[in-house]
C-alpha cells in the first residue's frame, strides 16, 4: 500500500499536549524500564502472537527488506552520543503540537517528530506506510473503515502502555473546539469517534470516502489518555503552553530543560521502546539536541555558528551565501558548504494580502502591487540569480497551473489598474488618493526585522507610483498572533510545500470568516469548494493533479499573494565533525532538520577537525552541489 508523505501543512504551519496532574505530567522523567509484558491479552485481541494470525484477520504487515529499506532509515555506521547544537530565529509560541499556536515549523520538525509518534510512519523514499506505534493495519474494501493493532511493547515516557484509549483520547482532544484550532475539527471531524475493539485494536470509520482519510488518521500524533482524561481543551492549552506532555518518541524534554524564550533541550531516551526497531536503530543518534533562540538577528546567529556555538547553519540569504561564507574555516574545509538538492516541494512565499479589508479587498489594487513588485530585478541585483520566479501555490511541481499570470514588472498596467480602482490623483506628499472616499492609498506590512533587506526595496518600488507601504517590524510570534487574529493589511510569510497538496485548510470558504487557520487572506470561491469536495473522494492521482491545477488557476486569478522567489535546494554549512548517510538529507524533506534524525558525531572527524584547527591544516573540500536525489531519479529512469 502506498503511503502518502505528510509534510508540514503550512508555513508557519503544520502542529503537543495533556497531563494528569501538574507534578506527574511535567516531570517528563523517562522511566519505562523493566516493564512487565502483557501476557493476559490474547493474540486475537492484539496481544502477543498477533503476527501469526494478522493476515487471516485481514490486516496488512509491512515486510522489512534490508536491501530495499535499510539504507533509507539511517546508516549502519551511525553512532550514538554527543550534543547537537542548533540556533533558531524564534522560540516556539507554545511547546504543544496540538491546539492554538502549535502550527509552526519549529514545533512540527522538532517537538512533534522527536517526542511523539503516530500509529503508522512513512517510508522516506517510497512513501509506503510502515509500522510505528501500530504494527499492523486494516483498510476496508470501500476505504471507509480502518483498524490498527497497537504494538503491545509501545510505551509512554512514564512507562504506561499505549492502548486504544490513547487513540480515542487524542481524537477527542483534536475535536474539542476549546483548543482553538478549527482546522483540527475540520480534518478529524470527517471520522466517527474511534472505537476500542480491544486493548490493542482500535477501529475508526470515516463519514465519507476520502483518499486522505487513512493518511491523516494513521499519521495523527498520539497523546496519552491517562493524562488527557482529566483535562478539557482549555485546561490542556494552559497546562502545556510551555511544558511537554509525555510522548512515546525517542526523545524527552524535561521541564528543567525548557528555558522560556531562550532554549529547550531534547534528551535521548535509553529506554525508548522502539530503539531496536529496524526503522529506528540507525536514527536519533545524538544524546542531546539543544535548540536555542536568537530572535530577529540572523547576523548574530551566523556569528555564533562561526564561533562554534552552532553546528549547522541554514544559509537563507543569497548575499551571505555568495559574499560571507569565504573565510578561513570554510577555505580550509573545517566547515563544509553545500547546495543539497532534493525533491522537496518549494512551498509558497511572498506578500500575503488581507482581502477582508481595504485596500486589498479590491483585486485591482492587489494586481497593481504585483506589477510594481520587480522580482526579476531583485533576483539579479540582490539575490545573485540564485532563484526562480514563483507563480503558483505549487511552484515547480506537476500541480502548478502553467497558465497562471506571471506578473512581470509592468508599471504602466499598474497605473491603469489603480486609476480604474479610483486612484487618479496624488496629494501633496505624493500618495495616491481615492477620488470618491478621499482615502490615501496607505497600508502597513507586518514583518520581522530580519526581512528588512527584502522589503525596503519593494517599499521604494511602490512609493514611486504613489502607494504608501508602511513597515512595522515585530517579532515572529507577535506577527503570527496578529495574522491569526486577522489584524493585518499585508504580511510576509511562507508555507511549506507538501508532496500531496492539501489546499483545504487554506482555501475552504468558511475558514475565511474564522480565526486561527491557514486561510489567512480571506479567500472564498464556490468553485474551489466544489473542487475540494471532488478532490477528497478522487482516488485517481492524474485527476487529482488536474483538480489542483484548476484550483491553482482560480486562486491565481484572485491573487491573494504577491509571490516571491523560490529555489529547489538547501544551502547549508556545518562543522566537519558529523557522519551522515550517503544521501545526506531525505528525499522529500531535504532540509537541515534532517540532521536531527539521521546524522551523528564521527569521532575521527572530531579529532581531525581539532588537529586541523590547532595547526592550521587543510581538510578535504566537498563539491558545492550535492545531487544524490536527482541522480537517484535519473538512475531509476523516473
Amino acid at each position: 500500500m502506498k503511503r502518502y508523505l505528510l509534510l508540514l501543512v503550512s508555513l508557519f504551519i503544520l502542529a503537543c499536549g495533556g497531563g494528569e496532574t501538574k507534578n506527574s505530567a511535567n516531570t517528563n522523567t523517562s522511566i519505562a524500564k523493566n516493564i512487565n509484558k502483557d501476557q493476559d491479552t490474547p493474540a486475537e485481541q492484539g496481544g502477543y502472537g498477533f503476527e501469526a494470525i494478522a493476515n487471516r484477520l485481514g490486516f496488512e504487515t509491512y515486510k522489512w527488506s534490508e536491501n530495499n529499506d535499510g539504507t533509507y532509515f539511517g546508516d549502519p555506521k551511525a553512532k550514538k552520543g554527543g550534543t547537537f547544537n542548533y540556533i533558531h530565529s524564534l522560540f516556539p509560541r507554545t511547546m504543544r503540537v496540538i491546539g492554538q499556536n502549535s502550527s509552526q515549523v519549529l514545533n512540527s520538525r522538532t517537538i512533534a517528530s522527536l517526542c511523539y509518534e503516530s500509529l503508522l510512519s512513512q517510508h522516506p523514499t517510497t512513501l509506503e506506510f510502515v509500522p510505528s506505534l501500530a504494527s499492523h493495519w486494516y483498510l476496508s474494501e470501500d476505504k471507509t473503515e480502518f483498524k490498527f493493532r497497537i504494538n503491545p511493547d509501545a510505551r509512554w515516557w512514564d512507562g504506561m502502555p499505549v492502548t486504544s484509549d490513547d487513540v480515542i483520547a487524542t481524537w477527542d482532544l483534536r475535536m474539542d473546539e476549546t483548543i482553538l484550532s478549527p482546522f483540527e475539527q475540520m480534518t478529524y471531524g470527517k471520522f466517527e469517534r474511534p472505537v476500542a475493539e480491544s486493548k490493542y485494536i482500535v477501529s475508526v470509520k470515516a463519514k465519507t470516502i476520502n483518499w486522505r482519510n487513512f493518511l491523516y488518521f494513521a499519521t495523527m500524533k498520539l497523546h496519552p489518555h491517562h493524562i488527557l482524561k482529566d483535562l478539557d481543551g482549555t485546561a490542556f492549552l494552559e497546562e502545556y503552553a510551555f511544558s511537554v506532555i509525555p510522548g512515546t518518541g525517542p526523545y524527552i524534554i524535561p521541564e528543567e530543560n525548557i528555558k522560556n524564550q531562550e532554549s529547550f533541550t531534547f534528551e535521548r531516551r535509553e529506554d525508548y521502546w522502539a530503539k531496536d526497531s529496524p526503522f529506528n536503530k540507525y536514527m536519533f543518534n545524538f544524546d542531546k539536541i539543544k535548540v536555542s533562540a536568537v530572535k530577529d538577528n540572523d547576523a548574530l546567529q551566523f556569528e555564533k555558528f562561526k564561533k562554534g556555538e552552532q553546528d549547522v547553519f541554514n544559509v537563507a540569504r543569497s548575499r551571505r551565501w555568495v559574499e560571507e561564507t569565504d573565510f578561513e574555516a570554510s577555505q580550509k574545509g573545517w566547515m563544509k558548504k553545500q547546495r543539497i538538492f532534493s525533491e522537496k516541494p518549494a512551498g509558497t512565499s511572498g506578500y500575503y494580502f488581507n482581502m477582508r479589508e481595504w485596500p486589498f479587498d479590491d483585486k485591482r489594487v492587489r494586481y497593481a502591487f504585483c506589477y510594481l513588485y520587480d522580482r526579476e530585478k531583485m533576483n539579479r541585483e540582490m539575490y545573485y540569480n540564485e532563484y526562480g520566479m514563483m507563480n503558483s501555490q505549487y511552484s515547480g511541481t506537476v500541480y502548478e497551473n502553467k497558465n497562471n499570470n506571471k506578473f512581470k514588472y509592468n508599471p504602466k498596467e499598474a497605473v491603469r489598474l489603480l486609476a480604474e480602482a479610483g486612484y487618479t490623483s496624488r496629494n501633496s506628499d505624493g500618495w495616491l488618493v481615492h477620488e470618491e472616499t478621499g482615502k490615501v492609498l496607505s497600508f502597513t506590512i507586518i514583518t520581522q526585522k530580519t526581512s528588512a533587506y527584502m522589503i525596503t526595496p519593494v517599499q521604494q518600488m511602490l512609493k514611486e507610483y504613489g502607494m504608501d507601504m508602511q513597515i512595522q517590524f515585530i517579532d515572529y510570534n507577535t506577527m503570527i498572533k496578529n495574522v491569526n487574529a486577522r489584524n493585518f493589511n499585508v504580511c510576509m510569510l511562507a508555507y511549506s510545500g507538501l508532496v500531496y497538496p492539501n489546499p483545504e485548510g487554506s482555501m475552504r470558504s468558511h475558514l475565511a470568516d474564522e480565526n486561527d487557520n491557514n486561510n489567512v487572506w480571506g479567500f472564498k470561491s464556490d468553485r474551489v469548494d466544489e473542487l475540494l469536495d471532488e478532490y477528497d473522494i478522487c482516488f485517481d492521482q492524474q485527476r487529482r493533479i488536474k483538480i489542483i491545477q484548476e484550483i491553482d488557476g482560480i486562486f491565481n486569478e484572485v491573487h491573494p499573494i504577491a509571490y516571491s522567489i523560490a529555489r529547489n535546494y538547501s544551502r547549508m554549512m556545518w562543522w566537519d565533525k558529523f557522519g551522515y548517510p550517503e544521501w545526506m538529507l531525505s528525499r522529500y524533506v531535504g532540509e537541515f532538520w534532517d540532521a536531527f534524525y539521521y546524522w551523528w558525531i564521527e569521532d575521527n572527524k572530531v579529532t581531525a577537525l581539532d588537529d586541523a584547527m590547532q595547526n592550521g591544516k587543510q581538510l578535504p573540500i566537498k563539491p558545492i552541489d550535492m545531487k544524490y536525489w536527482p541522480d537517484y531519479l535519473e538512475k531509476a529512469g523516473s
